[in-house]
């Protein structure tokens, strides 16, 4: 074909279209990569090129082309998309496809206000030329697509208005080390800086994103969950909602406990006037939630906590629904519903739950997380009670309308309050765990605020990363891992600014971390066992294990060099409990793998020195973080072999980590029989895990009678997951094509349910 066409230049000039150059690049970004076709790239390109077309565009074109082929049978084109991604990103940062030196970057940064200045305060020249030297720039090639699109338009630092580019990914790596270091003595912090560096650009751990976009910018807030209570009053509710946007301006996911707010038609002043209920505060808090974007970085996004035994609990459970008017549905947030033995019993039984407004029994509130038996006696009392407002539902009748929003939006969230206290870094009676955060992996202590500077009040940080399991070669690697993530994430504490003194206060007394894996499915295609079958209980067992002994190792020898937290004597680790003392002993029946670490030896160390962190473990979603790693999300069995994201930038197609060696090893979540052998792996997680999981049950309707899923087995899996000793329920997923459940279970179905009596809590 004969070649007319004209390029306009970045400087304006025009000449004639290069097609030699452009050939030269793409010869490049195949180099080393299997099954892809540069030509079949150049002849997708040249068939979009126009006269006059800019360098940009044709960047851009050629970028497309290459992504467009991403499949099973040519999964390399995801490389060299990404390749050809990083070379247009560089010439967009730089000019050039050299990235600067590093001192002149950071110095230019400094000056644009894009980098915290303290970072040339903190750093000599020298110390930059040495970091200099172990900057890997030609890491950047080991990306996938997926991975450079995600870190364009969410980590990188820009103008988010012009869309301009600051940076490529290695200097986000390592100004991250030098920030979190900054503090460590001169004479060891080049060390941990390189240490820290290499673990997160080659992809060992994996950070979320609030660390990503933000540190080394002047904004200084990374945690990514907070947990916020409010009060049954108008004070504790503003100041809510001024700590919701403080947070969610500042890139936080959020949850909120509302679950003390009073029901519908009851008193104030003595009768005066009458409540409202909780509906037009949780109004109010979506408002709030989704008044900031998080500076282009992600929308906000919270979930909202009450207790199963609410007065208003069956308005509350449909606030998600398509059905009703604006009025009586709040869509936006999420939402979670506590619930503990009692009420299981009572659905078990056959028998009634009462319901009450908190505002009416506050004693039972606060013991309905902090002490069972004592609730059990306040709640068979205030049943009794012919002078306190109430209401009856069946038991049945009610678990079956919650697995009904939860099948029909998935978004009816599930936290086991009782767990969530038993099986706790926590001791109940001095620190109860009353909520979780936006993806129900996060479990500390909270306390309502009265105003936004109440020093009494307390709202929960927690500070995440990740370890990536596809990555290691050995579990003995976790030891190292920990070491760098529980240092790396304890410095963030000191580092970061609180907007909310009351959070300050809380995170620099508990100094609570969440550290979780990524990765998971590969790993355990590498190892050849499946989630469905049994196979991969004993390797999840060891996995857990190490990952935690090493994590509260890293934070006792942490302890012992710079004192444990203020707040240890709070903590089950105080009275020298560990995980593997408190979990739910149901786990033996499924698991008959031994302990492979010298625990009582840790037991009498944490006793000695106590533990630099409350908690240390938690195991979140991931899902944009673990992309940047080409890794699949947390704990999850992937949907398919090529993951499709839809994104600003078009479609971005991301392939399983080693699909063609490893395609029959993989297990996809839709060839799963059922969510038996995905909940007990997450049951032995727990054993280990000192916080909770982001568990999730997953649905194909094609497999069921009718295309229905049988309310029999939601109800049976919540039964399992509750008896695995499981903390917390995240999304449900439906296979597309599902219609709403409207199912009520019958009590003459329901005996089906437990057979053999496998549902035994």
């Amino acid at each position: 074909m004969k070649n007319n066409l004209f390029v306009t230049k970045r400087d304006g000039r025009t000449e004639k279209i290069n097609l030699d150059k452009i050939h030269k690049v793409l010869n490049w970004a195949s180099e080393g990569l299997n099954d892809v076709s540069v030509s079949q790239v150049a002849l997708c390109s040249r068939i979009q090129f126009y006269n006059n077309i800019t360098t940009i565009n044709i960047h851009e074109t050629i970028i497309k082309a290459a992504a467009d082929l991403i499949s099973q049978k040519t999964p390399d084109y995801q490389y060299m998309a990404a390749r050809l991604a990083i070379f247009h990103l560089r010439k967009k940062a730089y000019g050039q496809f050299t990235p600067p030196a590093l001192y002149d970057h950071v110095k230019k940064m400094v000056k644009l206000r894009k980098y915290d200045k303290k970072l040339l305060q903190d750093y000599s020249y020298s110390e930059f030329l040495h970091m200099n030297s172990f900057i890997d720039h030609w890491r950047d090639m080991n990306f996938s697509y997926a991975a450079v699109k995600q870190l364009e338009g969410k980590y990188l630092i820009q103008n988010r208005i012009t869309g301009e580019i600051y940076e490529s990914a290695q200097f986000l790596y390592i100004l991250i080390s030098a920030c979190l270091f900054s503090r460590y003595p001169k004479n060891i912090r080049m060390n941990y800086i390189q240490r820290f560096y290499n673990a997160i650009s080659t992809f060992k751990i994996s950070l979320p994103t609030p660390i990503m976009s933000g540190v080394r910018t002047p904004t200084r807030q990374f945690s990514s969950c907070v947990l916020i209570e409010c009060a049954d009053n108008l004070n504790s509710i503003n100041a809510t909602a001024s700590t919701i946007v403080k947070y969610v301006s500042q890139r936080a996911g959020i949850g909120i406990n509302t679950g003390q707010i009073r029901a519908l038609g009851s008193p104030i002043r003595n009768g005066e006037a009458f409540h409202t209920g909780c509906i037009p505060f949780y109004k109010y808090f979506q408002s709030a939630v989704k008044s900031c974007s998080q500076g282009g970085v992600r929308g906000g996004a919270a979930t909202v906590f009450y207790p199963i035994w609410h007065l208003e609990v069956e308005s509350l459970l449909v606030l998600k629904n398509n059905r009703g008017i604006e009025d009586n549905r709040v869509r936006h947030i999420d939402y979670a519903i506590q619930i503990n033995k009692l009420m299981y019993q009572r659905m078990l039984s056959g028998e009634m739950i009462t319901l009450f407004s908190p505002s009416d029994v506050p004693d039972l509130y606060e013991s309905f997380f902090s002490n069972q038996k004592k609730f059990e006696e306040i709640y068979i009392t205030y049943e009794k009670n012919t002078n306190i407002r109430k209401k009856t539902i069946k038991a049945l009748e009610l678990f079956s309308l919650i697995m009904q929003e939860r099948t029909s939006t998935g978004r009816i969230y599930i936290q086991h309050v009782d767990h969530c206290n038993s099986h706790s870094s926590f001791n109940p009676l001095l620190a109860p765990i009353r909520q979780s955060n936006l993806c129900l992996e996060i479990t500390l202590p909270t306390k309502a605020l009265n105003d936004v500077n109440d020093m009494n009040g307390e709202v929960a940080l927690c500070t995440l990363s990740a370890f990536n399991l596809g990555m290691i070669k050995s579990l003995d690697e976790l030891k190292e891992l920990s070491i760098l993530s529980v240092r790396a994430l304890d410095e963030i504490l000191e580092y970061q600014n609180y907007p909310v003194i009351s959070a300050k206060k809380s995170a620099m007394s508990r100094r609570s971390l969440g550290i979780g894996v990524i990765n998971f499915a590969y790993y355990l295609a590498k190892n050849k066992v499946r989630y469905s079958d049994g196979s991969a209980k004993n390797l999840t067992h060891r996995t857990f294990e190490a990952m935690q002994y090493y994590l509260l190792e890293a934070s006792c020898q942490l302890a012992k060099e710079k004192g444990k937290c203020s707040l240890f004597h709070h903590t089950n680790y105080y009275l020298g409990k560990l995980p593997i003392d408190t979990y739910k002993k149901d786990i033996d029946k499924i698991c008959h793998e031994p302990l492979h670490f010298n625990w009582d030896k840790l037991r009498l160390k944490i006793k000695q020195y106590g533990l630099r962190n409350s908690t240390l473990s938690a195991l979140m979603p991931s899902e944009t973080s673990s992309q940047i790693s080409n890794a699949t999300n947390g704990i999850e069995p992937p949907r398919g072999f090529v993951s499709i994201k839809v994104s600003k930038d078009g479609i971005l197609r991301q392939v399983v980590p080693e699909y063609k060696k490893l395609k029959s090893e993989y297990e996809l979540l839709w060839e799963m029989p059922n969510n038996i052998g995905y909940l007990q792996l997450a049951g032995i997680m727990q054993k280990f895990i000192d916080q909770s999981i982001s568990v999730n049950t997953n649905y194909d309707p094609k497999k069921f009678l009718n295309n229905k899923i049988p309310m029999k087995q939601l109800l049976y899996d919540l039964l399992f997951s509750y008896q695995l000793g499981i903390k917390t329920l995240y999304y449900q997923n439906t296979r597309d094509g599902s219609e709403d459940q409207k199912n009520i279970i019958s009590e003459s179905q329901f005996e089906n349910i437990c057979e053999s009596g496998s549902c035994t809590i």
